[in-house]
């Protein structure tokens, strides 16, 4: 068997080997340029971007929310303050499993499904590295029982933070009104967001609203760097937070309690203004109710039963309460008739009870049944006669009544610096016609001389009126707000008053004679008021209105006691005094109360005597 013998080629394998060399070292040659190209994009063209990637992981911007601006009211009584609780808050970005976390926690302190529900609201508002509050005013213990097992929820702390408390409870509700957690919406209307930033709470209702951006302040920041586990090792920075401005109020929270004792459970308002200044006094609405409630959230059932209350505590009825003024409105029609040269203050009417129309035979009734008698001006305020105001209605009609009463305030807001208020109504013919798309009837312009029929007023806008006539025509501006301090800053700065305009009267005389006619009112015998003024120690300038909620045929009687208590007729009153120099003037409505003279009046004089009897410590600026 011949055996085959392979002779090796050196020469072959020789070249086959450099060539796989040289191969293999452009191949290394490449990787090495593309590993150098990468590393000189990450560490020159990409550098800041990674830089501040590394930095954000070891440093966060945290923000510190400003203190909120205390409220007081004229004489340094605190209405509005804020007080330390404990904030159980989770940061997202530190919490692997959120569910699993917050379910761990719910063994250690009680969480509702409510706080539940508000933390997934809070998350969508905020961003994830900034901490979101899960358990609102922890208690001690409960604060203690976290502290001890805090290692094992990272992510999770507990806060001190100030919440608002408002001492006074339901006697400020409707004036200072409330703060409460800050929703998307109110985010999003904010025109600065990042002012907002570690803030939950925003002011809803009343002055806390109005002067929202006052009583913010502005929010400040801290620079912390941590550890890998999110633990704060340092503060690099910290730009300090801008505390909110104190308020000081114009109203006097004595004055405020004695309105509200005064109304004795009625439903209904009373606002008390300065009229030299348009500073109010007093503003309460009954039923009221408890603002601390809605501060860190209100449970369902306690707001159910606030908002379907038949009594609507929540409704503010100084502001927004919108009633038929009666009888109130007469003193300034009566200063509309003589102005206008209508009839002079000695012409009289003869009143037999009723007036009618020569074109109906409809008889509009008069609230005395057998009649007045023969009647001047003065003696209608005095004694409250329809059927004189039926007779200016006919002839003033409806035009120049409305245009007249405009230049008082009704029909439009007064522009206190509170959010919601309403205008009311003083109907014209156009806006009949632009409205209801009808025509204006000659009756309709009667049963506005006595304050009825379409014509609506509120409880605020009765008290301007009455501060117009104590001035002699003078508007001030209606306001709340007395006097601002920064917290930076021990100078008070006052609010100045402001005129807002002047009732144009070419007769001064008139003025008096009106203010004599309301002065009667209360002080002469056969005034409506007379009960309050007989023995009052200072002179009462004042009107009475009754206010129908139903109709009533022309020949029916009209009987309290036969008639639902929510169906009678609603009790008014406005005055002013000292009628020389005036100080306070007032108004009061009492919902289904009957008689403005024997419902109205009297609480009237209770905060009549309240201010004017009484030597409140002043307010020092």
């Amino acid at each position: 068997m011949v055996r085959r013998v392979t002779i090796r080629d050196h020469i072959l394998e020789s070249r086959l080997f450099s060539q796989r060399s040289v191969v293999a070292l452009i191949l290394m040659v490449l990787l090495a340029l593309i590993l150098i190209a990468r590393m000189t994009y990450l560490q020159v063209f990409s550098h800041d971007h990674f830089t501040t990637l590394s930095h954000n992981n070891r440093v966060n911007i945290v923000p510190i929310p400003p203190t909120r601006g205390l409220i007081f009211d004229r004489n340094g009584v605190l209405l509005a303050q804020n007080t330390p609780s404990f904030t159980l808050e989770i940061t997202p970005e530190r919490v692997a499993d959120i569910d699993a976390t917050v379910a761990a926690l719910s063994k250690l302190i009680e969480i509702s499904e409510r706080d539940i529900s508000r933390f997934r609201k809070f998350l969508q508002q905020k961003r994830r590295f900034e901490s979101v509050p899960l358990r609102f005013q922890l208690n001690e213990e409960e604060a203690a029982r976290f502290s001890v097992n805090r290692h094992r929820f990272p992510g999770v702390d507990i806060k001190a933070r100030l919440s608002r408390y408002y001492p006074m409870g339901d006697l400020v509700a409707h004036s200072v009104g409330y703060v409460a957690r800050i929703n998307v919406k109110e985010l999003q209307q904010l025109t600065d967001p990042s002012n907002y930033s570690g803030t939950t709470h925003y002011g809803k209702t009343g002055v806390e609203r109005y002067y929202e951006k006052l009583l913010h302040g502005r929010v400040g920041y801290e620079k912390i760097e941590t550890n890998a586990q999110g633990r704060v090792l340092r503060t690099l920075e910290r730009i300090p937070p801008v505390p909110g401005s104190d308020l000081y109020l114009t109203i006097d929270i004595n004055l405020q309690a004695i309105a509200k004792d005064a109304l004795d459970g009625h439903r209904g308002a009373i606002v008390a203004l300065e009229p030299g200044s348009g500073e109010v006094l007093a503003l309460i609405s009954t039923p009221t109710f408890d603002p601390n409630l809605f501060v860190n959230g209100i449970d369902q059932e306690s707001y159910d039963a606030l908002q379907f209350s038949r009594d609507q505590p929540l409704f503010n009825r100084a502001m927004r309460g919108q009633y038929p003024p009666g009888s109130t409105v007469k003193p300034f029609l009566g200063l509309a008739a003589l102005e206008q040269n209508i009839i002079e203050a000695s012409t009289q009417i003869f009143c037999p009870g009723w007036f009618k129309l020569e074109s109906d035979e409809r008889r509009y009734r008069d609230w005395k049944r057998r009649g007045h008698g023969h009647t001047s001006l003065l003696k209608a305020i005095r004694e409250s006669c329809d059927v004189y105001f039926y007779n200016l209605a006919l002839r003033l009609g409806i035009d120049r009544m409305h245009d007249f009463m405009s230049l008082i305030g009704f029909g439009h807001v007064t522009g206190i610096d509170i959010s919601g208020e309403l205008a009311g109504l003083m109907p014209s013919r156009q806006w009949k016609r632009k409205t209801h798309r009808q025509p204006w009837y000659i009756g309709e312009s009667l049963i506005t001389a006595i304050g009825q029929g379409f014509t609506l007023a509120t409880p605020l806008q009765l008290a301007a009126a009455s501060a117009v006539l104590a001035n002699r025509g003078m508007r001030m501006q209606v306001h709340m707000l007395r006097a601002t301090q920064s917290q930076h800053d021990a100078r008070k700065v006052m609010r100045e008053p402001v005129v807002v305009g002047q009732v144009p009267v070419q007769e001064p005389a008139n003025w008096d004679f009106i203010v004599e006619a309301m002065r009667s009112v209360v002080h002469s015998p056969r005034g409506s008021a007379f009960r309050i003024g007989r023995d009052a120690p200072y002179q009462i300038a004042g009107k009475t209105g009754t206010a129908q909620v139903f109709g009533m045929k022309a020949d029916e009687k009209y009987v309290s006691a036969d008639i639902a208590e929510r169906l009678r007729d609603h009790a008014l009153f406005i005055a002013f005094a000292p009628v020389d120099e005036p100080r306070i003037a007032v108004a009061v409505v009492v919902e289904n109360g009957g008689g403005g003279g024997s419902v109205a009046a009297p609480i009237a004089r209770k905060v009549l005597d309240a201010y004017l009897l009484s030597s409140p410590a002043g307010f020092t600026p």
